[in-house]
């Protein structure tokens, strides 16, 4: 049975301080992967004992990044996907193991008044590309902030974020492509109807406390990992970001 930890830590030095090595430790995954780490080589010593650690990080200092932390030493990793238009933002990680590829990601926002939608529509096609390919040679488990919510009951007030990043049409449709290319989104596997179930909520206006999220962050499957899939968790109680991690156990 493995363990699967996956968190928007929106700041991996900011969230050290906030209890993210406790989380870490208590929670004692197989893989934790993390999003929007805003560091660079050399500006984080993480002593993780038993955990081999790979970093994409971005160009951009301070911005995006992400990282996987793991018991199980890959077979191979690779950054990005291969495409330089996407790959200045250490966006992706790919881990390659015997029987299956583990992939992080931290999919682009599109940003206020939907300044990068196009590039982010750009961007969806070409990873699920990416993730196709893959998936001809082993299954997939993708994991990360998509930077969407996939349905009206993924957000606690989806006709007033009609417009709005993460919830615009387009967005969700290429969501709806990625699961009809032969992936699952493992919560709602569990949990088709279940509501209030979110990862992300707004700093402003207490949404936290109110409860007032987006489920923005998954676990998407393989269709032909299924029968494999154990229980998929929202750490909703965790703080130490406005994202809390997500989670998964599968028998691999």
């Amino acid at each position: 049975m493995l363990k699967l930890i996956s968190w928007n830590v929106n700041g991996l030095r900011a969230c050290v301080k906030k209890g993210f090595l406790d989380f870490f430790n208590d929670v004692d995954a197989d893989f934790f992967c993390v999003q929007e780490t805003k560091l660079q080589e050399g500006q984080i010593d993480l002593k993780l004992e038993g955990y081999y650690q790979y970093w994409n990080y971005a160009v951009k200092k301070g911005y995006s990044g992400t990282a996987i932390f793991t018991k199980h030493e890959p077979l191979s990793v690779a950054y990005g996907i291969g495409m330089e238009e996407h790959d200045q933002e250490g966006r992706v990680i790919t881990l390659e193991y015997p029987q299956f590829y583990l992939v992080t990601v931290y999919t682009p926002n599109s940003q206020n008044e939907l300044a990068r939608l196009d590039y982010r529509l750009k961007w969806e096609q070409d990873f699920r590309s990416y993730l196709t390919e893959l998936e001809k040679l082993n299954p997939v488990i993708i994991c990360g902030d998509l930077n969407v919510a996939h349905q009206a009951i993924d957000l606690k007030n989806p006709k007033t974020n009609t417009k709005n990043p993460g919830f615009t049409p387009s967005e969700r449709e290429e969501m709806t492509h990625l699961l009809e290319a032969g992936f699952i989104d493992t919560f709602r596997h569990f949990y088709p109807t279940k509501e209030n179930c979110y990862s992300w909520w707004s700093y402003r206006a207490n949404a936290r406390s109110k409860n007032v999220g987006w489920r923005i962050d998954y676990f998407i499957a393989s269709a032909k990992l299924k029968d494999q899939l154990e229980s998929a968790q929202i750490y909703a109680e965790i703080l130490g970001s406005d994202h809390c991690p997500v989670g998964l156990t599968i028998d691999l």
